[in-house]
């Protein structure tokens, strides 16, 4: 019987993305999300209603909104704020982090909407 070699991933650099157990990848695989990376952009107009979000993010289903807006509160990006009114009032706004996040997904919204036509099938 032959034995099998067991690799334990380890991160030696816990800021190398291209390392496997890199604590780094959960955060880029949730800003790489196209509903995160909308969701954090809507609301850079300011503090928005989960209906705003909803009626602003065309296709976004209440499930995956609601999940992705936990997420984002999850890891810092976004804050709810819940107002004891009736009927009740949540709003989400950007953290500083959030914030800071937004930059660099600006800049990737506005370069995929500027050279969309470059990629193929697009007409």
């Amino acid at each position: 019987m032959r034995a099998m070699n067991t690799v334990k991933a380890s991160c030696d650099d816990p800021k190398d993305v291209y390392s496997a157990a890199c604590p780094c990848r959960n955060m880029l695989d949730l800003l790489a999300n196209k509903w995160s990376a909308l969701a954090l952009g809507a609301l850079d107009d300011g503090p928005q209603r989960f209906g705003a979000l909803r009626a602003r993010l065309q296709g976004v289903s209440p499930k995956v909104l609601t999940q992705t807006l936990r997420r984002l509160e999850d890891h810092g990006l976004i804050h709810r704020d819940v107002y004891p009114e009736v009927p009740l009032r949540v709003e989400y706004s950007l953290t500083p982090l959030g914030r800071d996040a937004n930059v660099p997904l600006a800049h990737l919204r506005t370069w995929v909407e500027r050279n969309i036509d470059r990629f193929p099938g697009q007409d």
